[in-house]
């Protein structure tokens, strides 16, 4: 998992509420066994005009020109300025995995549905919760100024606009040390690889017979 230092980056407004999982990455894509590759289908249904399957060729596809990911002036934004309860719906890891395979790095929103919330920070995004007030100052703001960038300082645990501005927030002391060093669920467990090997070595001296049933 990428470790979250610092990072700055162009936001794109997701201006719903109640954005669920179905929308962020539609259920036909949750048949790949592979845990990538959903980037080009994320928002599939809002992003594009003709319908989408697993295994098309982007290129070939019709993109929506309404649609906020296509306007030329969000191209390669990487954080997303969301509405309250964003992530609701079935709790499919695959809407963490299309958001940061997009090139998202962080969202921003007054709330998050629950699971969505764990997922992200599982998966190296970093949900950040701000007031309902000034998620909608950070949306004019965006619609006023072209090429609007924030930067996200998650050791300062705080969001700087262009003008130097700090917004604090608030994030568990768990889940920033599992960001700030890339370690996910398997990471964590792996810093701890020489304890279990050992253990496994000792384990099979007093239990030899165990070698043949694994």
């Amino acid at each position: 998992m990428r470790a979250f230092t610092v990072h700055q980056g162009l936001v794109a407004p997701m201006d719903r509420e109640n954005v669920d999982t179905d929308a962020i990455i539609p259920k036909q894509f949750l048949k790949s066994i592979r845990k990538t590759g959903f980037g080009p289908n994320l928002f599939d249904e809002w992003r594009y005009l003709d319908a989408g399957f697993p295994g098309q060729d982007p290129a070939s596809r019709r993109p929506n020109p309404d649609f906020v990911l296509n306007q030329p002036r969000y191209a390669g934004a990487s954080v997303l300025l969301a509405r309250k309860n964003f992530g609701c719906g079935s709790s499919r890891e695959h809407a963490p995995w299309a958001i940061d395979q997009y090139g998202f790095r962080a969202i921003i929103a007054p709330s998050y549905a629950d699971i969505f919330f764990n997922n992200c920070f599982k998966n190296g995004l970093l949900p950040i919760v701000l007031p309902e007030a000034t998620v909608a100052m950070l949306f004019d703001e965006c619609a006023a100024f072209p090429g609007y960038s924030l930067t996200v300082d998650l050791e300062r645990q705080v969001v700087v606009k262009p003008q130097g501005e700090e917004i604090p927030f608030e994030v568990q002391p768990f889940r920033k040390y599992c960001l700030l060093n890339g370690l996910d669920d398997i990471g964590l467990t792996l810093r701890h690889k020489d304890r279990i090997a050992a253990y496994e070595v000792e384990r099979l001296a007093r239990k030899p017979w165990l070698a043949h049933t694994m």
